[in-house]
């Protein structure tokens, strides 16, 4: 489809932390956002996710976003080698530092190409997408809460309420190997997709979430600055980051033009 990408990030410490262990990184021209959401001992946390970030980018600017094909399969591909790439990184460095031990992170990410947008994730940050004003969450936590969700054993309305929503199933460094989710959706011009850590999800109902994007999407960051807002408002329980992602009306970025764009820019774990 013809269409270009505005995006915009957003990431605050919150009201209640000391520091921020959430890393994001957006690039519009190559069609990228990511999204960690560390945690583990002092700074650990902080450590693991700007090592995930870091280290996807430099797998995906080799293996997808010069790869000359704007592909579902080839963003797959990349996706799946830049996660196991990070995760061995983070899990060794875990293993071999007692400074680290226990650090680890959550992800999502998003490679947008041609008509469409590949998302993988690993633990409970999240994916929405905001289509025709109805919003959409397109990822599905590997948390206990929502396997509780899942087996019945709680409704929503319990959850809302439970003890321990920060129990993670799967999380990046934590395992030798870890297994995304990865799925890919049709683009529609006027899209807007969100992702974010569970700091945002925690302190806004869904709802909240999609009334103040439909409030703010001719102004991305505006909405951006007011989700994160909103979230502290709510009590700011944890660091809390966004990005934005609007399809837009120009060429979406191809191979042609991420090619100029690199070489124009070189010279259960709890979560604590």
């Amino acid at each position: 489809m013809d269409s270009d990408l505005e995006m915009v990030s957003r990431s605050d410490t919150g009201r209640v932390r000391t520091h921020n262990e959430d890393a994001v990184h957006i690039d519009p021209l190559r069609g990228m956002a990511i999204l960690a959401d560390g945690m583990g001992g002092y700074n650990a946390g902080e450590v693991a996710s700007s090592m995930v970030t870091e280290l996807l980018c430099g797998v995906l600017e080799q293996s997808w976003a010069l790869g000359g094909r704007d592909s579902r399969d080839a963003a797959r591909s990349a996706a799946e080698a830049g996660i196991a790439h990070a995760n061995n990184a983070v899990y060794t460095a875990a293993q071999s530092q007692s400074q680290f031990a226990g650090m680890g992170t959550t992800l999502v990410m998003a490679l947008f190409h041609g008509d469409a947008v590949t998302v993988a994730h690993v633990g409970d940050s999240r994916l929405y997408r905001l289509r025709g004003g109805e919003l959409a969450l397109l990822t599905h936590d590997h948390s206990l809460l929502q396997e509780q969700l899942d087996r019945g054993i709680l409704n929503a309305e319990e959850a809302r309420h439970a003890q321990h929503k920060n129990l993670v199933t799967r999380a990046i460094g934590v395992d030798p190997e870890v297994e995304p989710e990865i799925a890919s959706h049709e683009l529609r011009k006027g899209d807007i997709y969100l992702l974010c850590s569970d700091g945002l999800n925690d302190m806004l109902e869904d709802a909240d979430i999609a009334a103040t994007l439909r409030a703010g999407a001719r102004h991305l960051g505006a909405a951006a600055t007011a989700l994160v807002q909103r979230a502290n408002d709510s009590g700011g329980q944890d660091n809390v980051s966004v990005i934005l992602v609007r399809i837009g009306g120009g060429p979406a970025p191809g191979w042609l033009s991420r090619v100029i764009a690199w070489f124009g820019r070189r010279p259960g774990v709890p979560k604590q």
